[in-house]
């Protein structure tokens, strides 16, 4: 036997440790890589369940570690509600949502599932997270600083729960008030909407000078990856009935419906959520034109489509009545992720008996896997796919409660203000000798808050979250000396009796989310009404509206002294007290028409036959007081 010499036998080893080091090493997995061939090295890797395994997110309900590993999950979702626990902390949230991505990450090539959860007003499922004021509020304040902070604050608040991902901003033109979603819309005019898209910027951190356009872009791990929704007209629909209907020719569609989508784009926006609605009766799920067509190839949008709740099920009526059809002709219109949400299983062996037997081509799976994987590499969910609990102090930060507060302040909008101009009734004084706070809103932070808070449609109450009623920003404002008496629905007689130097009443919808919000009457809830004529009809009142949207008032109008649209101004009532009592001047422009009456709906500015009772744009302004 030779002896192989010491300066060989290093050498073979360090050949030997070459080797097993070159064997080791993974491109995909490679920071340094670009991003293009770190995505085309993990999909020539990837079998056909795997890419399927991506498109597919499912509701934490269903979801388990070894569910994720099984299944090759890509993604996981909160549906409105859905907690791990009520009342969960930030660190249960992260420890779920860490667990979920443990079972993702060991399957064979360990790709990270995202986890997604609507954050549509704040990270408004979870307990004592800063709630802001909702979309309709927003648009009023015309102020795209202002929405770009709370798209930073609500960020961190996200991310504080080990989430990376949210479905806001809905970026849709509400035309029409009886829409059960016109809430989450800015305005009806697609000017102020564009312009609201600077959340994006906020949510995702700001676009690189160099960006390729439609590229999607996310600033590391204090930022959330967004999605511009519902895609496209779902604002439009007829009668404003939800999920239903948007008649109008294409250049309409183009020029209301479509011009924030260019705007989102440009910004970096890495995901777009298809609308329920049809446009001319075709089912925006199934639509390859406007889907692949137009969002895809013309506007050049290189981050994934992804389903709404159900959506391709919707594509049948009833849903769910020929599924694998509704798998075809959602994939095939362009659908890269697809929000099943729970009967996962039927989603999988339907999409792979169909790529099986070529019905959708592989073609179609490697571009909604290549454009998943493209917004998991981009926000750097590869490189650090575990949360920790570093962000937890910002849930409900003092910071981002003021910033809330200065939203409600900037949203108000004055409709009226005493009986004349050289008599108005706002500011009210902070010194008084007895005044009465009334009205179903007056201390009620759930009715404050609206839908998508907490649950999905919201809920009545002071025991839901952390946050200030209006009441108690009244109480919390006024002079020591002056006594405030609430009385939720008082009797002539009351109000009479006590003789109240003025009646703060505080009344307007109940809480609801999409359909269920669908009304064609918008009037105020009961008994709102009775509560006005009696405390208006007795002293000097200033009513505070607090609704999703205008709502019939004309009729009372009248016999109400000042009034006040304050939508749902979220959990930072303190807002509305600050403009009340002139620490701040009201500066809110109306970004919705206000009716006469139900039957002149639809009506928007530069409409032939517009006769509103308030115009686009009015909203009367005051000068804040000194030492009042």
């Amino acid at each position: 036997m030779g002896r192989f010499s010491v300066p060989m036998l290093g050498f073979l080893l360090l050949c030997f440790l070459a080797a097993v080091t070159e064997a080791t090493y993974i491109k995909y997995k490679d920071p340094k890589q670009p991003l293009g061939a770190r995505i085309r090295d993990l999909m020539s890797r990837m079998t056909l369940a795997e890419k399927i395994g991506q498109m597919t997110q499912i509701e934490r309900a269903v979801a388990t570690p070894d569910v994720m590993k099984q299944f090759f999950i890509g993604s996981v979702l909160s549906g409105g509600g859905s907690v791990p626990a009520p009342k969960a902390t930030a660190e249960t949230w992260v420890n779920m949502v860490n667990e979920l991505q443990k079972g993702a990450l060991s399957t064979r090539l360990g790709i990270p599932m995202i986890y997604g959860i609507d954050a549509v007003h704040g990270h408004n499922n979870v307990y004592k997270a800063t709630i802001f004021p909702h979309n309709v509020g927003l648009g009023v304040t015309r102020d795209t600083a202002l929405v770009k902070k709370i798209g930073d604050a609500t960020a961190l608040e996200v991310r504080a729960t080990g989430i990376p991902y949210v479905f806001a901003p809905c970026i849709a033109v509400c035309r029409d008030p009886r829409w059960g979603r016109c809430y989450e819309s800015y305005s009806e005019d697609h000017k102020i909407v564009q312009a609201m898209t600077e959340i994006i910027p906020g949510l995702q951190g700001d676009l690189p000078a160099n960006s390729k356009k439609g590229v999607p872009f996310v600033a590391g791990k204090k930022k959330v990856a967004a999605c511009a929704k519902h895609y496209v007209g779902d604002g439009g629909t007829t009668k404003g009935i939800n999920e239903n209907n948007t008649v109008i020719n294409l250049n309409g569609l183009l020029s209301i419906h479509m011009p924030a989508y260019y705007n989102s784009i440009s910004k970096g926006v890495a995901t777009v959520m298809v609308s329920y609605s049809s446009w001319n009766g075709n089912k925006m799920h199934a639509n390859h034109e406007l889907v692949t067509g137009f969002l895809k190839n013309k506007l050049k949008f290189r981050g994934f489509v992804i389903s709404d709740w159900e959506g391709i099920d919707r594509i049948t009526s009833p849903p769910h009545a020929n599924y694998s059809y509704s798998v075809q002709a959602g994939v095939s219109a362009g659908i890269d992720m697809v929000m099943v949400p729970n009967n996962f299983k039927e989603f999988i062996d339907d999409l792979t008996d169909q790529v099986k037997k070529n019905i959708i081509p592989t073609s179609r799976i490697d571009d909604a896997v290549k454009r998943i994987l493209r917004v998991k590499f981009v926000m750097g969910l590869f490189d650090s796919p575990l949360a920790d609990t570093s962000l937890v102090h910002q849930l409900g930060s003092q910071e981002h409660r003021e910033l809330a507060r200065e939203a409600v302040r900037k949203s108000l909008v004055l409709l009226k203000n005493g009986e004349a101009a050289d008599k108005p009734l706002l500011p009210l004084p902070k010194k008084a000798s007895k005044i009465l706070v009334a009205g179903s809103h007056a201390d009620n932070l759930g009715y404050q808050c609206g839908g998508w808070t907490i649950t999905w449609q919201g809920l009545g109450g002071n025991d839901l979250t952390a946050g200030t009623t209006i009441l108690h920003a009244v109480n919390n404002t006024v002079d020591p000396t002056t006594q405030v008496v609430f009385n939720e629905n008082p009797d002539a007689n009351f109000v009479k009796s006590n003789k109240f130097s003025y009646a703060i009443v505080v009344v307007g919808e109940h809480p609801y989310a999409e359909t269920y919000g669908d009304s064609l009457n918008l009037t105020i809830s009961e008994p709102g009404l009775s509560t006005i004529t009696n405390a208006c009809g007795a002293v000097k009142c200033v009513v505070v509206v607090i609704s999703g949207r205008p709502i019939v008032i004309q009729p009372y109008l009248a016999q109400i002294d000042a009034l006040l649209a304050a939508w749902l101004p979220g959990t930072e009532g303190q807002g509305v007290a600050d403009v009340l009592f002139g620490d701040y001047g009201f500066t809110g422009k109306l970004a919705r028409t206000w009716f006469k009456t139900v039957d002149q709906l639809p009506m928007n500015v530069g409409d032939p036959h517009y006769d509103p009772l308030f115009p686009f744009g009015f909203g009367l302004t005051t000068k804040p007081t000194k030492g009042n």
